[in-house]
């Protein structure tokens, strides 16, 4: 199915730069606060989330449920990271674009499947992917946000295993609209403005906003991979 119309550029590139003017000013007031939440933000993937902390290269991505280049920018990624894991591990930061108006909810709904059953994350991330066309902004412009919530969770409620109504309450639950947020928040704290942004040991990787191939991410994560060793061996002699 062909992608709806994509917004003049000048209007894209004014969403862009206000919300890069948000993220700075929560940036700004969140090193003021310094107030941290509960658990590190995002989902690791897979089993190497164990190693995340320890051994493995660290890969963070920032993706938007509703956003085609995120969607885009999937499959290449989790090929590469299964590719090495468990020396390279994925964590993935929800953070929903401002101009997709039901991204938030999406968000939302991947920390109720992460609440309800956890393992049902990734695969409820992914059936968002193949189902954007439904949360679109021109095809959900008749709809109100409680609508969406419930066409959200009759998509989700299989992948999860619990019933629509058990999955429906989750958006009346406060603790995943604050996880939703945090998310958000966190994404600015990191200079993040669009959807996908990658992060690699912690330092950005380029082209944000854009999907990055399967051959670019072996040569990201190759010589990475191949130092470990020394690495290792290093700090155990220190």
């Amino acid at each position: 199915m062909a992608r709806p119309a994509r917004a003049p550029l000048l209007r894209r590139l004014l969403l862009l730069a206000a919300l890069a003017a948000s993220c700075s000013y929560y940036l700004l007031v969140l090193q003021a606060q310094a107030s941290a939440p509960p658990r590190y933000d995002g989902f690791a993937y897979g089993g190497g989330a164990a190693a995340a902390w320890k051994d493995a290269v660290l890969v963070e991505a920032f993706l938007d449920p509703l956003c085609p280049d995120s969607r885009d920018a999937w499959h290449p990624l989790k090929l590469a990271v299964e590719r090495y894991a468990p020396r390279v591990s994925l964590i993935v930061h929800p953070f929903p674009l401002p101009f997709h108006t039901y991204a938030f909810h999406a968000c939302r709904a991947l920390y109720i499947a992460n609440k309800l059953n956890s393992s049902s994350t990734y695969p409820l991330l992914e059936l968002f992917f193949k189902n954007q066309e439904k949360f679109y902004n021109s095809a959900a412009s008749s709809l109100s946000a409680p609508a969406v919530a419930v066409e959200m969770s009759k998509m989700a409620a299989q992948t999860v295993g619990n019933s629509v109504s058990e999955f429906l309450s989750g958006f009346s639950d406060r603790s995943t609209d604050s996880a939703a947020r945090v998310s958000f928040r966190y994404g600015c704290t990191r200079g993040v403005f669009g959807a996908p942004f990658f992060f690699v040991n912690g330092f950005l990787q380029p082209g944000g906003g854009s999907p990055i191939d399967f051959n670019t991410w072996m040569g990201i994560l190759d010589p990475l991979v191949s130092q470990q060793g020394e690495r290792i061996e290093m700090f155990t002699s220190i």
